[in-house]
């Protein structure tokens, strides 16, 4: 069985608003839905605590893995919030782990959690560049430890 993070293991936070649209047939959030999530989160990070220019800059990150373990429903209307920690800083990629955590709820525990890999590259070529400078200082600042 999957541990169940709990909220305390992560470093970065963003709230989520579910959707209409994010329940499926079986009245939950679809699992798909939660890459989303994922994506917001570290996007979110990158953007506004690590200066990432995602229109304009010479550098931009691609998800190329990614892995969710489901540990207990959820459905629109709920409120959640995402979390997010750095378990890898490479010279070119990051491994983040992410969670998803109930808003209003005591309980800490993920209903979700996963992780998913950046491989940063140069805009034009698509080759992979290392991770600039600034960027690299944010994220090692989210560095689970150990």
């Amino acid at each position: 069985m999957t541990a169940q993070p709990s909220a305390a293991d992560y470093r970065y936070f963003v709230p989520v608003t579910t959707r209409w649209m994010d329940n499926d047939v079986y009245g939950h959030v679809n699992n798909v839905t939660y890459y989303s999530y994922f994506d917001s989160v570290a996007n979110h990070f990158l953007i506004t605590v690590g200066g990432l220019d995602i229109h304009a800059g010479p550098v931009i990150g691609l998800v190329v893995e990614s892995a969710c373990t489901y540990l207990a429903p959820v459905a629109y209307p709920d409120e959640l919030r995402a979390g997010l920690r750095v378990d890898k800083l490479g010279n070119r990629s990051v491994t983040y782990g992410v969670a998803i955590f109930r808003a209003d709820s005591t309980e800490e525990r993920a209903v979700a959690h996963g992780h998913f890999v950046h491989v940063f590259v140069d805009r034009d070529t698509r080759r992979a560049v290392p991770i600039p400078e600034s960027l690299r200082d944010a994220l090692a600042r989210i560095a689970a430890p150990g």
